[in-house]
């Protein structure tokens, strides 16, 4: 470090320090407003035709093919995805409350990804969401989506429209986001710097009408009813950073560039570059950095991706995965490349509340139908999170040499961190259940056992993979706060732990440019899986292991419960999110993956008569005794039996004798 910059960092050490003891006890908000929030891209009021409603788009993208009797299943698709109830998400309004509370403005931030047509008509204001209408709950809707230009055009093939539209952003065209190593290299879009057509000029990853085919009359031409481009943005991962790499923009890099601090009030960021914020979400950049976005991808045979589909690379290959399928009621003929849009994540729960909520038993602002689209991709993020991991038992006398242990090994098959995305209130975890011979139903000891009543895990005896930021010692002191994990999550200005398992690929030079390093934690260059070693209790002779996903947790929920601003007020959001949670099954756990089902994984070890996991001559007199009926232990009986014969007898001596002597 040089002189000019050990004397900033001690300066700004000593006005943090200052500033800490000029607040008045108690928890202050950060002094922000929406200015600190403002980004790049379009606008608000920056279109020329509003967002449409997804019922406009239904009306060909959904139904029944005109003559022909087939489902056209975009429209359904998308309704029961996360997607389409991005602005019901009782999480989000949650979530949005505190935002508000500690960081007024902050929730500009939050409205521009989940309620993109509120924020592009100027309802983002007031920033706690009280604008928000009815309309705007469609979510990211299929107008939004098929309106996104390319804020780069990096490949030159956008359509050549977008390079005027571009040009008529000036200074709010949004800048390459250039990652932090060396040299630097572009991570394209992300923190919702979205461009969008200010015209109703649609566009797709097809031309339109198929090549090679002419329009038949009005049944065919799309073109009748709005302009259609194809978009090649539209069939690449870089449409999926528009959200799904997040950033907090009212913090910057301090002098030294190892800590985040505060942007001076009213002060949009200065560089505008995701990279340069406090990291958030960074489940473009993993995808990014890893042997995914190299060439065609990564084979998993067929895994994930359509139909005899073996390589898988974009975002959309796993999450939208194409399929034979009429898109349009006015085409005859379906594609057998055609996108499902099911964008299936990880959601559980939330799919519920949202039924909950807004269907017939709620506001009735869903249909029994969508409610049934709700349901159906549930069983669908189900189904993928069970695909997202493998699962391996061994015994292993690694960490201590003539001592097995059960070593759990976790191997991520997803293109991204396990798990990845939104950190609060999202795990993985391993349990593992011990049996001895006496009842195999029951089990003896359980490492990382979750109490499906209280939705408490015991994170005590297992491992549980997770990401958790929170507030330092600097910020702390100006907020009057306690530095260290927090759930808060506009204060968080340093990550304090993140073990989860990287993807195919993984380098630490690259994930640490993009800012997604492990934290706490360590992985090897290459490594995408994760071992974790159990001690196998005395007499154990089998063992289940299961990998769990938790959407959210028992801690979190109660957070947002217990931080809303409004307390006391039982219809405050906080509560709601609670009530909805406690009401669809406390967010229960999906198991992704186990060994040891039907039949157990096997952990005996015969001869190991006195139950210290080895076998010695130290088993010799227990084994007599057993021998002589002096012993009646049934767990010690079990280990006696050699041969598994009809009980212990003369002939396990000699197998004894054998176990013994072995190298």
């Amino acid at each position: 470090m040089n002189a000019h910059a050990l004397v900033s960092r001690m300066i700004l050490i000593a006005l943090i320090t200052l500033m800490g003891e000029a607040v008045a006890v108690g928890q202050v908000p950060m002094n922000t407003n929406v200015t600190n929030f403002r980004m790049p891209g379009t606008q608000p009021g920056g279109l020329s035709v509003a967002i449409h409603s997804s019922s406009s788009c239904s009306t060909c993208h959904g139904g029944i093919v005109s003559g022909d009797g087939s489902p056209v299943v975009i429209s359904d698709d998308w309704t029961g995805s996360l997607m389409a109830q991005a602005a019901r998400d009782p999480v989000f309004y949650a979530c949005l409350d505190i935002a508000e509370a500690d960081a007024p403005g902050s929730g500009d931030l939050c409205i521009r990804c989940h309620v993109p047509k509120a924020w592009l008509e100027g309802r983002s204001t007031p920033t706690d969401g009280s604008a928000i209408a009815a309309a705007d709950r469609d979510g990211i809707n299929c107008h939004f989506c098929h309106r996104l230009v390319d804020p780069f055009d990096e490949l030159g093939d956008a359509p050549s429209i977008d390079a005027a539209i571009l040009a008529g952003l000036g200074a709010d065209a949004p800048a390459p986001q250039m990652d932090r190593g060396m040299p630097s290299s572009t991570g394209h879009g992300g923190n919702g710097n979205y461009v969008v057509d200010p015209q109703d000029r649609r566009r797709g990853p097809f031309p339109l009408p198929p090549t090679g085919e002419e329009p038949e009359g009005n049944e065919a031409d799309c073109e009748i009813y709005h302009d259609t481009f194809e978009s090649p943005f539209h069939r690449r991962s870089q449409l999926c950073a528009t959200c799904h790499d997040v950033s907090l923009p009212h913090f910057s890099y301090d002098m030294m560039g190892t800590s985040f601090v505060p942007n001076a009030p009213g002060n949009p960021h200065a560089t505008g570059n995701k990279y340069d914020m406090v990291p958030i979400e960074r489940t473009y950049s993993e995808w990014l950095k890893s042997d995914f976005a190299v060439g065609m991808g990564v084979d998993l045979g067929g895994r994930f991706g359509g139909p005899g589909q073996t390589y898988v690379s974009q975002c959309q290959d796993c999450h939208m995965p194409y399929d034979t399928a009429h898109g349009c009621r006015w085409v005859p003929a379906p594609r057998d490349d055609l996108p499902r849009h099911y964008l299936s994540g990880a959601a559980t729960w939330q799919l519920d509340a949202i039924a909950q909520q807004y269907g017939p038993g709620g506001t009735g602002e869903l249909t029994a139908a969508r409610v049934t689209q709700l349901q159906n991709n549930k069983l669908r993020n189900i189904d993928m999170l069970e695909r997202a991991a493998d699962l391996e038992a061994s015994l292993d006398d690694s960490q201590t040499p003539g001592i097995e242990q059960l070593r759990v090994r976790v191997v991520n098959q997803t293109g991204h961190k396990l798990p990845s995305g939104y950190p609060e209130g999202r795990r993985i975890w391993v349990t593992v259940e011990f049996f001895d011979c006496t009842d195999y139903v029951n089990p003896v000891v359980t490492f990382g056992g979750y109490d499906s009543n209280t939705a408490e895990l015991d994170t005590a005896t297992t491992k549980v993979y997770e990401m958790k930021g929170g507030i330092d010692e600097a910020l702390a002191a100006t907020l009057g706060r306690t530095a260290g994990p927090a759930m808060h999550f506009v204060l968080t200005n340093k990550i304090y732990k993140d073990n989860r398992i990287p993807p195919r690929g993984f380098s630490n030079l690259k994930f640490a440019a993009v800012q997604a390093s492990p934290v706490a934690y360590s992985y090897a260059d290459g490594q995408y899986w994760d071992d974790t070693f159990f001690e196998i209790p005395a007499y154990a002779v089998g063992a289940r292991v299961s990998l769990y996903y938790q959407a959210t947790t028992k801690e979190y929920i109660e957070f947002l419960r217990d931080n809303n601003p409004f307390p006391g007020n039982p219809n405050n959001r906080g509560q709601v999110a609670y009530n909805l949670w406690v009401a669809t099954g406390k967010s229960a756990p999906v198991k992704m993956a186990t060994v040891g089902a039907p039949s157990l994984f096997s952990v005996e070890l015969k001869g190991d008569v006195d139950g210290d996991r080895s076998v010695t001559v130290d088993d010799i007199p227990h084994f007599t005794d057993v021998l002589l009926g002096l012993e009646t232990d049934p767990r010690k009986v079990c280990a006696a039996d050699m041969d598994n014969s009809s009980g212990p007898n003369g002939a396990d001596i000699q197998a004894l004798v054998d176990k013994i002597l072995a190298p």
